[in-house]
């Protein structure tokens, strides 16, 4: 699978645009979300190739989120890397558990994202 469409669920702007400069500047057609809400109508708008998913959020967290996506049919083939400043392993064990296919900590290093993004597609 190609990934050329990302969303990126984040509540911090920064880290949205951040995120979206990076991805866009590599070739890849950026879509955002603020909260569980938007997220969902996003996926019902255009279904991306790949979820960035931080997991503070206000309302639904990222983990309960990505449970959400992998227990919804049409959503459950979307890869969903974890993006966040939680980094210890237990962290990192509940979120694959919950469906994640990867886990990245904040601040965002580049080269490790395409990296986890390559192996994906």
């Amino acid at each position: 699978m190609t990934i050329k469409k990302v969303l990126i669920v984040d509540d911090s702007k920064t880290e949205l645009m951040f995120l979206t400069d990076l991805l866009q500047k590599n070739g890849f057609q950026v879509r955002t979300a603020e909260n569980a809400d938007e997220a969902f109508k996003r996926l019902t708008e255009d279904k991306p190739d790949l979820i960035l998913m931080d997991v503070v959020m206000p309302g639904q967290n990222g983990f309960q989120l990505t449970r959400s996506i992998n227990r919804t049919p049409e959503y459950t083939e979307i890869p969903i890397i974890l993006c966040t400043s939680k980094n210890l392993e237990t962290d990192r064990v509940w979120g694959m558990r919950q469906g994640a296919r990867d886990y990245i900590t904040k601040p965002v290093d580049a080269a490790e994202l395409f990296a986890k993004i390559k192996a994906l597609g």
